[in-house]
């Protein structure tokens, strides 16, 4: 994807509603078989890249998450040291790593569609003194997203009543795309 070229993104209401439903639904506890039983909601947009703009069309919730599965542990840990900021979570259970199986399924069925992957999106939960929406990616979601050449969509849920999607090229917090809802 050319992501340098996207300006804004034009995202169809059943992108919104799905990944907010997929929020809500882990928040309260309710995983669906063979999915992570964590409150934490991870998941791939699929879309089209034209004329300057993301058409966000499709979404893919990730069950798996493969983040305590070595090489990835080790991965994961280490960037977690260098770059992640102390919550409530401990780091050690912190970070997603997507099951390469379940990717290329994923990929798979965007391709069927006619569509492509053009972005990622996770929630962030748990609200910080000096960041209580939490709308933005953290230093460690840029450090992630660097080089994906994909968009990444910040779900923030510190209030799940009024939740908040940003999303930014990269996971870079200089590098916000506008999202235009269809209704």
């Amino acid at each position: 994807m050319q992501i340098e070229t996207v300006a804004r993104i034009i995202a169809a209401p059943t992108v919104k509603d799905e990944i907010i439903a997929h929020c809500r639904r882990k928040l309260a506890g309710i995983h669906l078989a063979g999915e992570e039983g964590r409150p934490k909601a991870f998941g791939l947009v699929g879309g089209r890249v034209e004329n300057g703009a993301a058409r966000a069309e499709q979404v893919i919730a990730l069950k798996k998450n493969v983040r305590n599965i070595e090489p990835h542990r080790s991965a994961m840990d280490r960037q977690m040291e260098r770059y992640a900021v102390p919550s409530e979570t401990p780091l050690s259970g912190r970070g997603w790593v997507a099951d390469p199986a379940e990717m290329r399924e994923a990929v798979y069925i965007l391709k069927v569609r006619g569509l492509r992957l053009i972005g990622t999106y996770h929630m962030h939960r748990v609200a910080w003194e000096d960041d209580p929406i939490r709308d933005t990616p953290t230093l460690l979601d840029a450090i992630l997203g660097r080089d994906s050449r994909l968009l990444m969509f910040i779900v923030s849920m510190t209030d799940p009543e009024n939740p908040v999607i940003r999303a930014y090229k990269e996971g870079d917090p200089e590098k916000e795309v506008e999202i235009e809802w269809q209704p």
